[in-house]
């Protein structure tokens, strides 16, 4: 009669034994030094973003985070090695608006941009805005328009460079509107300032807040912010929309990891990242470069990835835009 219960005691003790590893608490992360990838150059707004977040991080996991940059190929290398790194969050890839034009304007990329990356989160947006030469003879988007149908082909816009956002934003504008207008590609939008000062280019398409300074000097005239919204911090400034309606281009900032990265892992990257973006240093300096913080799930970001995939394919494919 006393066997069953030494018995029953005795599988009780074995079924314990055997559920105690499985029952433990998975390692905690991070469990080693960050790195978090920067496929761009030092310098400029990425840069400053990825600095604030390598001193935060730091502190939130007492662990060091190092920020390494690989730029080249318009994030594509850089891009190309998160995705390829081994798939335990300890590598995270700052990426910006062209992560999700590249699919469709570079077609031979090394990895593909939904199934071999997961996004993390959305960290900012930053407003865009066209600015023209202070001669130009129009005042507003709807002038502008008006003036690029009267003369078709004739009207120029720089941009940083082919292929990124503020390109595509105006072959975006010239499909929407229905008019042709010719790109004036730099490397980097320094040297196009002087040249629409100086009526040599007629508009400039760049980040407001690069632009902002030029424009209250009266350098150059604003015609409308890309944003789906006026900026708070030049609230005169009508937003595309309310002309052009989809008329929408923002510079994002957003974090990926390699897709197979465990989901429990890649949403304490998100709610971790959301944490940094709220301490009052971070948010103070976002303000001061013109950066407005999101911080979004992984599951927001993934599905901004993909409409926004989507969004500059047509685009690209309309305007038959390159990255050469």
């Amino acid at each position: 009669m006393q066997r069953r219960p030494l018995m029953a005691t005795l599988a009780l003790a074995a079924l314990g034994l055997f559920a105690g590893p499985a029952l433990a608490q998975a390692p905690a992360f991070p469990s080693k030094p960050v790195t978090l990838v920067v496929p761009n150059a030092p310098g400029g707004a990425v840069d400053i973003l990825a600095r604030l977040l390598e001193k935060q991080l730091s502190e939130i996991w007492k662990q060091p985070v190092v920020v390494v940059y690989k730029a080249g190929a318009g994030t594509v290398i850089g891009t190309d090695f998160v995705a390829k790194s081994p798939p335990d969050g300890h590598t995270i890839c700052l990426v910006v608006t062209s992560h999700v034009i590249n699919p469709s304007l570079r077609k031979n990329l090394p990895y593909d941009t939904v199934k071999d990356l997961a996004g993390v989160s959305m960290l900012a947006t930053s407003p865009v805005v066209i600015s023209a030469s202070p001669n130009l003879a129009a005042n507003n988007l709807k002038e502008l328009i008006a003036l690029a149908k009267k003369e078709p082909g004739k009207l120029t816009y720089a941009s940083p460079g082919s292929g990124s956002s503020m390109h595509l934003g105006g072959e975006l504008l010239k499909t929407l509107a229905g008019i042709d207008m010719l790109h004036a590609p730099y490397k980097g939008s320094g040297g196009a300032y002087p040249d629409v000062f100086a009526g040599r280019v007629d508009l400039l398409i760049d980040p407001l807040f690069s632009s902002l300074p030029h424009i209250k000097a009266g350098k150059m005239k604003a015609i409308t912010i890309m944003s789906p919204t006026r900026s708070p911090i030049a609230p005169d400034i009508p937003a595309g929309v309310e002309t052009v309606p989809g008329f929408t281009v923002q510079s994002v900032f957003g974090t990926v990891v390699a897709s197979a990265t465990p989901r429990e892992i890649v949403n304490k990257l998100s709610a971790d990242l959301a944490r940094a973006l709220k301490t009052p240093e971070v948010q103070a300096r976002m303000a001061d470069i013109g950066l407005t913080p999101v911080g979004s799930t992984a599951d927001e970001f993934d599905a901004f990835i993909k409409a926004e995939i989507d969004k500059w394919a047509k685009v690209v494919k309309a305007s038959g835009a390159t990255a050469d």
